[in-house]
Parts: C-alpha cells; sequence; structure tokens
C-alpha cells in the first residue's frame, strides 16, 4: 500500500491522454481515489457531488471556461474556497500567469510536462498537512466535548446543592431585582419561580424600622460597595399571603473584572419557631450578656 487511502483527489483537463497519465502516476503512488473532470463546469458539478475532496489538480488551458476560471468560482463557493488547488499548464508559463494563479486562491502552479517526483510529492505534502490538520481537530474536539462535560457535570452539582440547600436563595441584581432563587425561597414566600424573577426585593423582604418596601435598598448598595458583604441581621420575608417570616439574612457582593457589582446573593435561614433567649455566660462576672437562640417549646 502506498498510502493516503480515504483521501480525494480530483484532476481536471479537457485531453483524455493527460488525465490517463495523471489518473497512473498517482495510482502508481498513492492510494488516494481519484475523480476525473474535463471541463471547468463538470469539476464543478463533482465538487458539489463529492463535497469531500482534499485537493484538486486543474489544468489552466480548457475551453469554455479556463482553469482561472473554474478556481475563482470554486474559490466563491463556501463548501469548495478550502480545497487546496494545483495549477498545471503547458502554455501559460510566464511569471505573470503563475501570479494570476495565485491571486485566484492556487497553493502550487506547476508546468508541463510533469515532473512525476514533484507532483506525487506536492500531492504527498498536501495530504499530509491536511492529515496532521484533520489531527489536531480531532484533538482539539475531543478536549471541547471533554470541557463541556466538566462544565455540565459541575453545573449539575452546583444546580443540585441550590436545589437541596435548605437555606432561601436569591440572587439580585444591581438594582435589586431578583433574577435566581432556588426551591427553599420559593416555599418560604409562597411563590412559584416564575413569579419570583423580576420583583424587587424590597416587595419580599423588611428589616427593623424599614418597613416602607424598599427604603433600605440605597443603604444596601452603598454599604455593598464599600465592604463587598454584609453580616447577618434578623429580618423578615414578606409572604405572598402577607405572612410575616422571621428569618436570619446575609447578602454578599459580587463583582466584575471592572469591580462594579454585577450580582447580589442573598441567604436566608427560616427562623420560624425560634426564640431569643438571654443568658449571662459568666454570672460571676459583669460582661455584657450574650444571646442564643433556642427552639421554641411546643405548649
Amino acid at each position: 500500500m502506498n498510502g493516503y487511502a480515504g483521501f480525494k483527489l480530483l484532476i481536471v483537463d479537457d485531453h483524455a491522454h493527460n488525465l490517463f497519465t495523471l489518473r497512473t502516476l498517482i495510482a502508481a503512488h498513492l492510494d488516494a481515489l481519484v475523480l476525473e473532470a474535463t471541463s471547468g463546469a463538470q469539476a464543478i458539478d463533482l465538487t458539489h457531488r463529492h463535497p469531500d475532496i482534499d485537493l484538486i489538480i486543474l489544468d489552466v488551458q480548457m475551453p469554455e471556461m479556463d482553469g482561472f476560471q473554474t478556481a475563482t468560482l470554486l474559490k466563491l463557493r463556501k463548501r469548495t474556497r478550502d480545497i487546496p488547488i494545483i495549477f498545471l499548464t503547458a502554455a501559460f508559463k510566464s511569471e505573470e500567469f503563475q501570479q494570476r494563479g495565485f491571486a485566484v486562491g492556487a497553493v502550487d502552479y506547476l508546468l508541463k510536462p510533469i515532473d512525476d517526483s514533484l507532483l506525487i510529492n506536492k500531492i504527498s505534502t498536501y495530504f499530509r498537512l491536511i492529515e496532521k490538520e484533520r489531527g489536531l481537530n480531532r484533538v482539539l474536539e475531543q478536549r471541547v466535548a471533554e470541557r463541556t462535560a466538566e462544565l455540565a457535570q459541575a453545573r449539575d452539582y452546583l444546580e443540585n446543592i441550590i436545589t437541596h440547600m435548605g437555606e432561601a436563595l436569591l440572587v439580585l441584581e444591581p438594582g435589586g431585582a431578583i433574577k435566581l432563587t432556588n426551591p427553599a425561597a420559593c416555599r418560604m414566600l409562597g411563590y412559584a419561580p416564575a413569579d419570583l424573577i423580576g420583583m424587587g426585593i424590597g416587595d419580599v423582604f423588611e428589616e427593623d424600622g424599614d418597613e416602607a418596601a424598599g427604603a433600605f435598598w440605597g443603604t444596601w448598595l452603598e454599604a455593598l460597595i464599600r465592604t463587598g458583604a454584609l453580616s447577618k441581621i434578623e429580618a423578615r420575608f414578606i409572604a405572598r399571603d402577607g405572612r410575616r417570616v422571621p428569618i436570619l439574612f446575609a447578602r454578599t457582593a459580587v463583582t466584575d473584572t471592572a469591580g462594579e457589582i454585577s450580582d447580589i446573593i442573598c441567604i436566608a435561614k427560616d427562623m420560624t419557631g425560634y426564640v431569643r433567649v438571654a443568658t449571662d455566660p459568666d454570672p460571676a462576672t459583669t460582661q455584657e450578656r450574650g444571646e442564643r437562640e433556642l427552639p421554641q417549646e411546643a405548649s
């Protein structure tokens, strides 16, 4: 076997004996499949019927549509513009015609009579380049597929955590609108996920002394810009039915590469059933009293 089985080569010449010579030469050195065309129009038709052609050897001097015109049309079509073209000619040998050949997209411009070794070496070189490019593309595609799978796995893992976490999660836009939530927040507030998206944080949240919806937002934003996070506070969610749900609430700002806030992450723990009990950690001292949370005993 001579190699390059599976490659497809199109040879174009209006003289049958030239096609025979090319076909015989290529078959003696390479295992590529050879297609033949006797005109530019037939060559273009073959490229439509065989979109996997790897290389074209194109005679320049042909009636009706010469090699330059054929190459120009091939380069205009998306499916054929990247196929390498080697020009062969016995008549157009001047540098002017060679430059014209390269200008219309040829990768090589060879003169007849054909130098057998040179032509086979040229064909083999382009096949090797194509083979290498395909190998690199396969590696790249494999890496992209692996990375895509890793990202999907990481996304599913994160979504699973968010879905099953016991605390309510609200992700806000910098203006305070809710852009993402989790099932715990929906249960706590009594809203469907689609209903919560787009609502303002002031519609579902209030702090002590800030019963007016949204009255606290300017203070929040200023503090988040300054510190990036606000410590846990006691507050209330305003449920859909008007109930006030006591929560322990924390907020964190996420910034973009420019240092601007892109998201605000809010996490709330339902404190229903808990009461605050004052304790004296050390009765023998005069230290300030601490506080701890205890579950409220059932009556």
